[in-house]
């Protein structure tokens, strides 16, 4: 697996984020929110959020030493 490869791969987990049944949070502060306004419902959705919000973060980190790597 090339480095163009890889972040082509990262690219492609990104977006499909943006067009899951389940919204991913923006940032931490967006899912925070969410979490203090839904009062203990709907856990399954903020889990998912979460994970996925996780998983974002992952995504972006693995971006970050790429284009670290390239300078």
């Amino acid at each position: 697996m090339t480095v163009n490869d890889l972040k082509v791969f990262v690219n492609s987990e990104l977006n499909s984020l943006d067009r899951g049944f389940v919204a991913t949070p923006q940032t931490r502060k967006d899912l925070e929110m969410f979490s203090k306004a839904n009062q203990g419902s709907n856990d399954y959705l903020l889990m998912q959020q979460s994970i996925q919000f996780g998983f974002k973060l992952a995504m972006e980190s693995i971006s970050k030493l790429i284009e670290d790597k390239e300078k």
